[in-house]
C-alpha cells in the first residue's frame, strides 16, 4: 500500500472562485481525508513576510536562557512556556510510553481568551489568559500570524462542510467562539555531533491532535512521521511554501471514523548522524466549549450504530490534557491508543 501526503491548492477558496472550482478542491480533500488524514496545502494566503516574522519571534523566544523561559510557565492552563521533557503526549491516549515524560520539545503557547467574545458570558478557566514574553514585537508578530493561521483553519472548515455534505454553517455553529491555540515548538536537542541521547528519547512522542483541524508551519527539517492505513510510520516533509494540516478527533467524531484523527509524531531530527534543529507551529482549532460534538446523521450506520458518543468540547479537550500534561491515561482513546500499539517500524 503506498502512502503519500497530497498537496492541494485551495486558493479557489480563499479567492472565491467559481462554484465548480471549488467544488473540484472538496473532492481533493475528502480523498486526502478519507485515505491519509494529512495533506499539505498552497494557495493558502499567508505570506513569506508573516512566516518570516513568525519564526523570527521563535527564535527570540526560544534563545533566551531557560530559567528566564521558565518565568513564562502557567500551572494548569493550556498557555506559556513548556519546558523540554516536561509533557509526554502519548498518554493522552492512554499509551504508556518506555520514555514517559521525556518528550524533548519545548513549547509556548497562546490562543483565544474568553474575553475575545464579549458579547458572550464565557469563562476564562475553559481558554486561559495569554502570558507574553517582554521581546520587542513578539506579540504583533506572533498575533498576525494567529490571524492568518485562524483565517486558514476556517476556509478549511468551509471546504469540510461542502466535502461531507453537511449545511454550509454546521462548523461556524460550532467554532463560532472556538477555543483555538497555538502552539511554537522548539526540538530542544543542541544541534551537532554526538549527541548523548537520555534512553529512547523522542521529539514528541505518537498523540492525535484534540479538534476539529490543525494548521501546521514547519521547518524542512526531517522528524515528523504519520501513521499510515498500512501501520507503518512514514516520513512527512512540508513541501516549499505550504502549510501542514492534519484532522483532530473530534472530526473523526464528526464522520464516525471516515475521516480519521491522524496519529502523528516527532523523531529526533537526525540528518547523517547530525541533529538539526527543527522548528514548528501548530495552530488548534478545537471548536467552541460548550459545542456538543456528534456524528453527522449520514455517516451513521444503523447496523453498526454510533462510533461515538456525543461529548462537549470542553470534557473531550480536559481528557486529553490530563494525559499529556499531567501524566494521567485518558482510557477514553481505546481506537487511537490500539492503532499505536499495533504500528511497526520501517526497516531500510
Amino acid at each position: 500500500m503506498s502512502f503519500e501526503v497530497p498537496t492541494i491548492d485551495i486558493s479557489a477558496h480563499v479567492e472565491h472562485r467559481s462554484e465548480a472550482d471549488r467544488a473540484a478542491v472538496a473532492g481533493f480533500v475528502d480523498q486526502a481525508c478519507t485515505d491519509v488524514g494529512f495533506m499539505q496545502i498552497i494557495g493558502h494566503g499567508v505570506s513569506s513576510d508573516v512566516q518570516a516574522d513568525l519564526a523570527s519571534a521563535l527564535d527570540d523566544f526560544f534563545g533566551m536562557p531557560l530559567e528566564e523561559k521558565k518565568q513564562y510557565r502557567v500551572p494548569n492552563a493550556n498557555r506559556g512556556y513548556s519546558p523540554p521533557k516536561s509533557e509526554s503526549l502519548s498518554l493522552s491516549l492512554g499509551v504508556e510510553s518506555a520514555t514517559r515524560m521525556n518528550d524533548f520539545f519545548e513549547a509556548f503557547n497562546v490562543g483565544a481568551e474568553a474575553r475575545s467574545f464579549p458579547h458572550l458570558d464565557l469563562d476564562e478557566r475553559d481558554y486561559g489568559i495569554n502570558l507574553w514574553p517582554a521581546i520587542s514585537r513578539f506579540e504583533d508578530r506572533v498575533a498576525r500570524y494567529f490571524g492568518e493561521a485562524r483565517r486558514v483553519a476556517r476556509t478549511l472548515t468551509a471546504i469540510f462542510a461542502d466535502a461531507l455534505g453537511a449545511e454550509r454553517d454546521y462548523f461556524n455553529a460550532i467554532t463560532d467562539h472556538s477555543i483555538d491555540v497555538l502552539r511554537m515548538n522548539n526540538y530542544a536537542l543542541p544541534p551537532g555531533h554526538d549527541i548523548s541521547l537520555d534512553g529512547d528519547l523522542i521529539g514528541m512522542s505518537e498523540h492525535t491532535d484534540f479538534g476539529i483541524v490543525t494548521v501546521l508551519w514547519a521547518d524542512q527539517v526531517a522528524g515528523l512521521q504519520v501513521l499510515g492505513q498500512d501501520g507503518l510510520w512514514h516520513d512527512v516533509m512540508p513541501a516549499d511554501g505550504a502549510l501542514l494540516v492534519n484532522l483532530g478527533d473530534l472530526t473523526a467524531r464528526i464522520t464516525n471514523d471516515r475521516w480519521r484523527s491522524t496519529l502523528h509524531r516527532v523523531k529526533p531530527p537526525v540528518v547523517n548522524g547530525i541533529i538539526h534543529r527543527r522548528r514548528s507551529v501548530a495552530f488548534f482549532h478545537d471548536g467552541n466549549a460548550d459545542a456538543v460534538v456528534s456524528t453527522l446523521d449520514h455517516f451513521i450506520d444503523p447496523g453498526d450504530g454510533l462510533a461515538y458518543e456525543p461529548i462537549t468540547v470542553r470534557d473531550h479537550v480536559a481528557a486529553k490534557l490530563a494525559g499529556s500534561r499531567q501524566g494521567r491515561k485518558n482510557l477514553a482513546a481505546a481506537r487511537e491508543a490500539e492503532r499505536v500499539l499495533t504500528s511497526v517500524e520501517r526497516l531500510g
